[in-house]
C-alpha cells in the first residue's frame, strides 16, 4: 500500500540549554512555549506545528530519538508574512546577527526571499517570505 504524507506535525531540536533556546524562539520568532507529557517535556508552538525541545543528554528511556542527537545540527526554515527587509530589521532589534540575506530562494510553494541567522546553539535559521 502506498501513501502520501499530508503535513509536518512537529520536529525535535536537541538542546544543550533548553531555557536559553526556548527564550530565544519566544523572543525572536514569537513562538508560544508549552509543557506537555510525562515525563515533562517542553515545546514551542506556532501555527499548526510545534518544535519539541529535547535535552541532548536526555535518557533514551524517556525519549525515542534520532541516531545522532547533537545540538546545533539543524537547518530550519520558517515562513512569515513580513517582508524580508522587515525580518532583517526585527532581527537587528533583537540583537541577532544576520548571516546572509535577503536572498532569493525556491521554497515549497515557489519563489521566496530569505534571511539567515543562527539560534543560540548554532542551528541555522532561515526566515522566509513569499510576499517579498
Amino acid at each position: 500500500m502506498r501513501f502520501a504524507v499530508d503535513r509536518l506535525d512537529h520536529l525535535v531540536i536537541n538542546c544543550r540549554d533548553l531555557e536559553v533556546m526556548a527564550s530565544w524562539y519566544q523572543r525572536v520568532l514569537g513562538m508560544e512555549r508549552v509543557t506537555f507529557g510525562e515525563p515533562r517535556r517542553e515545546a514551542l508552538r506556532f501555527g499548526g506545528q510545534k518544535i519539541n525541545l529535547r535535552p541532548h543528554d536526555a535518557p533514551t528511556s524517556a525519549w525515542i530519538a534520532a541516531a545522532n542527537c547533537s545540538p546545533g545540527t539543524q537547518d530550519l526554515c520558517f515562513v512569515v508574512t513580513l517582508s524580508a527587509l522587515d525580518v532583517v530589521a526585527h532581527l537587528h532589534e533583537c540583537g541577532v546577527t544576520v548571516e546572509t540575506g535577503p536572498v532569493d530562494r525556491e521554497g515549497a510553494l515557489g519563489p521566496m526571499r530569505s534571511v539567515y541567522c543562527r539560534d543560540p546553539e548554532g542551528n541555522l535559521v532561515e526566515v522566509s517570505s513569499y510576499s517579498g
